[in-house]
């Protein structure tokens, strides 16, 4: 019997460069060895975002480029969090068995309410118990996570061990995170600041979606400095951000070019720039052509996500169904 990956991804924004040579690559491996649940986290964007503008929209646009990237809903389950009302019932029951100090203490809840604090509500105090859900409802063991959600892959083993000792069960498996490299592909952001991720700004992400002329601007926008002073020497973080760049999505010979240059000092960053902008246009390409035509593909978007409420609302009607009968509620009728 095939093993359970389960990964989500909030619906508050696009998919960039880092999700694809990263988490999404990893996808399209997994779905042809394990049995994969990817989900759209509409309901955990609700702790951040309680008042979203247009939360269909962008739950779509997660839908699209989840496909455009190579996964297939065939092979997986693909389907939106709030599709399947099982996940919040399993969130209610799981909430009772939850302690106010070990939420308190998820790093994740502290640097959300330093960096927010006229915005903490329960559903951002309970976020660990609404992510541990979404993982036991499927009795998911494998979690494609990055090492800032070790602590509530870590949470979601203590609340599923938790359950089975209270009531005296051997029913949810521990989940592990896992990964096809033992190595996580690193995507550093164009503004010098780490990897690439949305809470860095727009402008530090090169989107999936956008077009070459986008690309164009945001890479020769992307922070350099004044360039080397001496031969071979170290280069700073910010340059090594778009050699590292280059090393994903241009030819060996063209970064040993650059490199040439640099260890020289002869090179030009705006040369450098303009090369790894076309060499990001072509390696995005075949997923950008496919954005824009599942994107006016409705019919086959309905047909997709109506698939995968159906898949996962199987196993979690399973889950929701064990869980009642083992915690005792029962129809007196």
């Amino acid at each position: 019997m095939k093993e359970t990956v389960v990964s989500g991804i909030r619906s508050t924004g696009k998919l960039h460069l880092g999700n694809y040579y990263g988490a999404l690559s990893n996808f399209v491996k997994m779905q042809e060895e394990y049995n994969c649940f990817f989900f759209i986290a509409d309901l955990h964007s609700l702790t951040t975002h309680p008042t979203p503008g247009d939360l269909s929209r962008t739950v779509r646009d997660v839908v699209v480029e989840y496909l455009a990237a190579g996964i297939d809903p065939e092979k997986s389950t693909i389907y939106v969090q709030s599709d399947v009302p099982e996940v919040a019932e399993l969130y209610l029951y799981m909430n009772m068995n939850a302690y106010l100090g070990e939420l308190e203490r998820a790093t994740a809840f502290k640097d959300k309410v330093r960096a927010n604090p006229d915005n903490v509500n329960a559903g951002l105090l309970t976020y660990p118990v609404l992510m541990a859900c979404d993982i036991l409802i499927h009795h998911g063991t494998k979690v494609p996570v990055g090492k800032d959600q070790e602590q509530h892959l870590e949470m979601t083993r203590t609340f599923g061990n938790r359950f089975n000792r209270l009531y005296d069960v051997d029913y949810f498996k521990e989940a592990f995170a896992f990964s096809y490299s033992d190595k996580l592909v690193k995507i550093p952001g164009l503004d010098g600041n780490g990897k690439m991720g949305k809470s860095n700004g727009d402008a530090s992400c090169i989107y999936l979606s956008d077009t070459p002329e986008v690309i164009r601007k945001k890479v020769m926008r992307a922070v350099s400095d004044s360039g080397p002073t001496e031969m071979n020497q170290k280069k700073p973080e910010v340059i090594q951000n778009l050699f590292d760049l280059m090393k994903i999505v241009s030819t060996d010979d063209t970064l040993e070019h650059f490199e040439n240059l640099y260890n020289n000092c002869s090179i030009r960053y705006g040369d450098l720039k303009k090369q790894l902008a076309e060499d990001m246009i072509i390696a995005t390409e075949p997923v950008r052509s496919q954005i824009q035509a599942l994107s006016n593909d409705d019919e086959y978007l309905k047909k997709v996500v109506k698939l995968g409420a159906e898949k996962a609302a199987a196993s979690a009607h399973k889950t929701i169904r064990e869980v009642r009968e083992i915690i005792g509620i029962r129809k007196l009728y």
